[in-house]
């Protein structure tokens, strides 16, 4: 790895965890796309995992006292079904699947049915997210956007949104992490444990700088400004994805 290349990396490591730390989301979006175009999907999903774990753990833990256990302890029982399954198929999407994925994710909500109200305070919906987010983090490397369609439709202030996501997001790049570093039974997905240490003290660091403008935004800005992020960034990674799969461009 050049030191072009690592400076680029922990530049966007450090922007992407403050964008989280706002939103809550979009910044892993950012992050996946910079590490998909430096590396081979299996170390870009381990490096993305090792980078948002610290990010969203980190974001946890600041605001450990705003997380809903119940809903986390659901996530959990669904994350843990859906990583069995990923390692009896053996699944690793290519590139521009990701990118795809990546893509679509954020529009979901625009085209579910009317009487389909994925929400998390709602019985066994917690299930159900962690069956989707962690089945997209283990595809795409990304749920953010899903986790909004689940949890923008709770009555649960900004601060709880983003305590209850970030713990979330932890353990399912937590499973990722394991699923491409050790679990996939080959050499791609490791990294130098010199550059996760690293990554990991900027991710916290951008987190950290980020607590003060989350205090100053509104509920409404919150989800308005989260809402339009992600969209665009969507539309970025599916026009990527297509021209991948029509051979308009080879990255």
């Amino acid at each position: 790895m050049t030191a072009a290349v690592l400076a680029i990396i922990t530049v966007t490591v450090f922007v992407t965890s403050f964008i989280s730390g706002i939103l809550g989301m979009a910044g892993g979006m950012i992050l996946m796309g910079v590490f998909l175009a430096l590396m081979p999907v299996p170390a870009a999903m381990m490096l993305h995992g090792v980078a948002q774990l610290a990010s969203n753990g980190w974001r946890a833990w600041l605001w450990r006292r705003e997380i809903d256990w119940r809903i986390f302890r659901g996530n959990l029982y669904g994350s843990l079904l859906i990583l069995v399954v990923f390692c009896v198929l053996q699944l690793v999407a290519g590139r521009a699947t990701v990118y795809i994925v990546l893509g679509l994710t954020p529009f979901v909500s625009y085209v579910l049915p009317p009487k389909l109200k994925l929400n998390v305070d709602k019985p066994y919906q917690p299930f159900a997210c962690g069956v989707v987010a962690t089945g997209l983090q283990l595809l795409s490397g990304v749920a953010g956007p899903i986790l909004d369609v689940f949890f923008l439709q709770s009555k649960m202030s900004r601060h709880r949104v983003v305590a209850t996501k970030a713990s979330t997001q932890t353990l399912a790049h937590l499973l990722k992490i394991l699923y491409f570093g050790f679990l996939l039974g080959h050499d791609q997905g490791r990294v130098e444990w010199w550059l996760a240490i690293s990554m990991i003290v900027v991710a916290m660091a951008g987190n950290s700088a980020s607590r003060g403008v989350l205090e100053k935004m509104t509920d409404v800005n919150f989800r308005r400004w989260t809402r339009g992020t992600v969209t665009v960034i969507g539309l970025v990674y599916l026009g990527n994805g297509v021209a991948l799969l029509t051979g308009l461009t080879t990255k």
